[in-house]
Formats: structure tokens, sequence, C-alpha cells
């Protein structure tokens, strides 16, 4: 008797551990996400953006999710379109007729990938030309990377006299930042600063490292700079982050659009403690900001930390910013 008609089939065993696979596949792929609410699906795992420029890397986010879904259902579709229509026939053995080239086939596998590709890289480049534009920014902070925990210049005019210090003058501490950025320092910028290490506290969340503060609804240009090693700035809410690396400065401009603290660290390995580079990001009103600077004064926080390596002229003014 052939086995397909027997009660003991072997395809009904396959049957029931496909069905059983799919269904733990659908129990962990909804479980991973319970802590999510429906209104949380539509940013598809990214958490919510808490700076204007963050909402344009949502959208690119999503629709890149959106092509993948379409392509995806167009090759399942013709999986299962296979699967159904020219599977092997119970009764008949013989081989299918073989065909070995289809050119219309052919170009369509060549063509639609470059489409793709070439759509994908449209709006990549379109929205990473808009991240990285540079204006005239309302503040201007040095981000530094240091094994193992992050330390931030303040570039402010914090008592608000212009005259001090020297007008003009680079401090010798922010030496190492090419000329085309500190000619936007602020006049008067004598600066505080704010040094981390990797057992700080914010004090009211209670989550490890420095904190650096920003006021919301004002633009804010984040100048990265290392002392020693490659780090990457990242603040998860921001959608965005950058790398810091040693002879080379980075920079980008955001405007923080809503109040909070929010969780920082490092995205690049860069050594034996790399986990325990956290920082914090808490954003404030304007006011609140001010008084924070003033508050770091008053400790006695004045002044630069060194931003960088050092670096000859030629090395530090090489690269021509053209955004």
């Amino acid at each position: 008797m052939s086995p397909y008609g027997s009660d003991r089939s072997p395809r009904r065993p396959m049957r029931r551990k496909l069905l059983q696979a799919l269904t733990a596949g659908v129990v962990l792929a909804t479980a991973t996400g319970c802590s999510y609410t429906w209104k949380d699906f539509p940013r598809l795992g990214m958490p919510t953006p808490v700076t204007e420029e963050a909402p344009r890397i949502l959208s690119l986010w999503q629709g890149s999710w959106a092509a993948a879904l379409v392509t995806g259902i167009l090759v399942w579709g013709l999986i299962v379109w296979s699967v159904i229509f020219h599977r092997r026939s119970r009764t008949k053995i013989e081989v299918p007729a073989q065909t070995r080239y289809n050119m219309p086939i052919e170009a369509l596998y060549t063509v639609v990938p470059l489409i793709i590709v070439s759509v994908l890289f449209y709006f990549t480049a379109r929205d990473e030309s808009k991240l990285l534009a540079l204006s005239k920014p309302t503040h201007t902070i040095n981000v530094i990377g240091f094994q193992w925990s992050w330390g931030f210049n303040y570039v402010e005019d914090v008592d608000g006299d212009p005259a001090t210090p020297k007008a003009g003058a680079v401090p010798k501490e922010l030496a190492s930042i090419p000329d085309r950025f500190t000619k936007d320092f602020p006049a008067g910028a004598e600066g505080v600063y704010q040094k981390g290490v990797p057992g700080d506290r914010n004090p009211q969340t209670g989550n490890p490292g420095p904190t650096l503060v920003l006021p919301k609804g004002e633009k804010v240009r984040f100048i990265l700079s290392s002392n020693d090693v490659i780090h990457s700035f990242w603040v998860v809410p921001f959608l965005f982050k950058q790398d810091v690396i040693p002879g080379h400065t980075n920079v980008f401009e955001v405007t923080p659009s809503q109040n909070g603290t929010f969780m920082g660290k490092c995205a690049e390995l860069c050594g034996v403690d790399h986990s325990r580079m956290l920082f914090n990001v808490k954003v404030v009103s304007p006011e609140e900001y001010r008084a924070y600077l003033k508050d770091l004064a008053e400790k006695g926080q004045t002044g630069y930390l060194p931003a960088g390596i050092k670096q000859t002229d030629p090395a530090r003014n090489a690269e021509v910013n053209k955004l």
C-alpha cells in the first residue's frame, strides 16, 4: 500500500510540527513587545522623538519598513504561488520541463533590486544632508569622549560680559577644534564644564553617568572630540548618533522639543569598560539652563576641559565644511 494512503502518512506529523512552529513564532513575536501599546506600534520599535529633527529619522525608518514589507509580500506571494501551483503531483513522477534561461525574468531580477536600492539611497542621502546641515546655533557644547566617561564643555558667555575673556581668542583647551567651528563661538565665552566618571548618578532618576543639560526649543550645536580612542555619542530618543574620533571633529545640531531626562550611551566598542560609558541628557527650560550654567560657575567649574588630541594647524583645518 502506498504510504500516502496510510493513516500514518508522513505529511501529517510534518503539518503538526509546522503548526507548532508557527504558533511558537507568533508567541515569541508578540511576547517581546508586551511593554509596548498599540499607540507605540507606528514607531516600529523606535523611542518617542524628543527633538525637532528626530521625526525625519523616524519617517525614514518607517518608509524603509514599508518598502521591506511590500518586497516581502511580493516574494512570499511568489513562494506560496509556486508551492501551490507547481508542487509535484502524487501520481506523476516525471521531471517537469526545464527552462534554462528566461530573459524577461532575468532582467526583472536585475532591474527591481536596482530600483529599490536607488530609492532608498535617494531618501537616505536627502535626509542625511538635512540632518547634518549647519546653521547659526544658539548654543555650542563640546562633547568629549574618554575612557571611561564623558566631559561637556559649555561654550557660553556665562557672566554676560562679551569682553571676558579676550574677544576672538580661542582657549588653549579648545585649540584642537577646527577654525570653521570656533568662529561661531559666542563673544565672551569663558565657559563652564562638567566632567563625569562612570560612578556618577542622575539625582532625579538614579540613572548612571554624568548629566548633560540642554535648553528646550533652542538649537544646540554639538562638537564631538575624543582624547583617546573612537567613541560614539548616542542619545537614544534623539534617534541619532555620531562617532567621536580622535584627530577628527564631527558636528551636528538639534533642537530639543520635550522636557525630561533621557538615556545616552557610547555606541562604539571602545575598550574593557565600554559598557560603563553611560550618560544622561536633561532637557529644561532656557531659564533653568542658564541657572545651571551659573551654578557650575559658582562651583568653580569654569573654563574648559582639554578637547581632543593635539594636532598641527594643517591637520586641524584640513577638511572643508561643505554643509
